[in-house]
């Protein structure tokens, strides 16, 4: 099955998704078109050679209080910043037809490229943030070194790592 990734745009066909999480479903269905046009995230999807969306990743800016920052990253933070922006990873879904096969992890690395070079051209961000909806992502990010953020039930990845995986860009 030959994908290709590229911004949501109407072309599109959002109407079959399916990655048997409800919220996921009726978000690409139902939600992200005016998320989009409100400027509040971007979607990303793959999709096959009849644009039928197999799966995506939605991110925006955000913030995090210094103080759910674990100390041995907060302390290199300057005093003045009580909130450190972030970039939220919001979504990620894979359909149920395409999964097991690397796909998930194929979307995460470009979001966190993604991620990346934005903050390399535009915007700064100290990390990528997820707030896992179950044990099985909450299982998928820890296997790519996600840290636990106390009491929040989110999840980081700082800048720093990233920057590691990406030294070409």
């Amino acid at each position: 099955m030959c994908l290709k990734l590229s911004l949501l745009n109407k072309s599109h066909d959002r109407t079959r998704f399916n990655c048997g999480n409800k919220s996921l479903d009726n978000y690409i269905k139902h939600q992200v078109s005016q998320d989009i046009r409100k400027k509040l995230s971007v979607c990303f999807v793959l999709s096959n050679k009849s644009n039928i969306v197999k799966g995506y990743y939605t991110l925006s800016n955000s913030s995090i209080s210094k103080n759910n920052i674990p100390e041995k990253f907060s302390k290199k933070i300057p005093a003045s910043y009580s909130n450190i922006p972030v970039t939220l990873l919001g979504r990620l879904a894979i359909d149920i037809s395409i999964k097991g096969k690397g796909h998930g992890e194929y979307l995460l690395i470009d979001a966190l490229r993604e991620c990346y070079r934005v903050l390399k051209k535009t915007i700064g961000s100290f990390a990528v943030v997820v707030e896992p909806i179950n044990n099985e992502a909450l299982s998928f990010y820890k296997k790519y070194d996600f840290i636990m953020l106390p009491n929040s039930g989110k999840m980081f990845l700082s800048m720093n790592v990233i920057s590691k995986l990406f030294p070409n860009i």
